[in-house]
This record gives structure tokens, sequence and C-alpha cells, in this order.
């Protein structure tokens, strides 16, 4: 994954961003809103972006894009250094290939303490019972 070719990809937005700064916030654009084309990206195979379709699903568009946010300081320049960086690291994230799960078996050991722990348990049910004087 060459990083500097997947930036390239990035386009940006600038917003206007909610929450503190008083009156500076009403005239400065400072959130950043990063946009990201998963199907016309060519810094991945055809593999690699089904993988990230995957583990991505709930975070893509319809039409395959993924949009991050960020008006988390009141600078423009931090905070699209702080998208990218997130964007990277869920880049990164989506990448790894789960490993496969290997299913398996309980011992015979186990097995058979339990039945012996079971077959215990109800011999000392059994003889609380009130012996039949038949």
């Amino acid at each position: 994954m060459n990083v500097d070719i997947l930036i390239s990809e990035l386009t940006f937005k600038a917003l206007r961003s909610s929450g503190s700064g008083g009156q500076h916030v009403n005239k400065v654009s400072s959130k950043m809103e990063l946009h990201f084309n998963l199907d016309s990206s060519e810094s991945f195979s055809d593999e690699e972006k089904q993988l990230l379709l995957q583990t991505l699903g709930n975070r893509l568009t319809k039409d395959n894009r993924l949009v991050l946010q960020c008006d988390e300081t009141r600078s423009q320049h931090k905070n699209k250094e702080l998208v990218i960086k997130r964007f990277l690291d869920l880049i990164k994230e989506g990448l790894i290939v789960p490993k496969k799960r290997k299913p398996t078996k309980v011992s015979k050991t186990i097995i058979r303490k339990r039945k012996e722990s079971k077959r215990k348990q109800s011999q000392k049910k059994a003889n609380r019972k009130t012996p039949d004087l038949d």
C-alpha cells in the first residue's frame, strides 16, 4: 500500500464546524470532511478491494465511498492531519485478513469427567430418598 498514491486519491471538503469557538466558529470552515471512492481507487488490487468492502461495509455509502469527518480542533490543517491519520488506520485495519477458525473438539477425558461427576451427583440425590419398605 503506497500512502502517497492513496492520499492523492482523497478529496477534502472544508465545512463550518460546530462546538467551541464563539463568534469565530461562524466565520471559519475548520471542519474537514474526507471522501474516498473505493471503486475508482488504483491503490488496491481487486482482492484488497473485496476485503475492504467486507470489513468497512457498514461505513461505506451506497456507491462505495468512505466519508470521514474531523472537527476536534479549531485548526483546519490539524483537522486534515487527524482525518488522514484516522483514514490510514482504518485502511490498515481493514486490510488485515482474519485468521481462519480451527474447530476444536472436546477431549474424551473431559467428557468422561463430566459424566462421572453427573453420575456422582445423581447417586448423592438418590441416597437422600426414603427407602421403599415393601
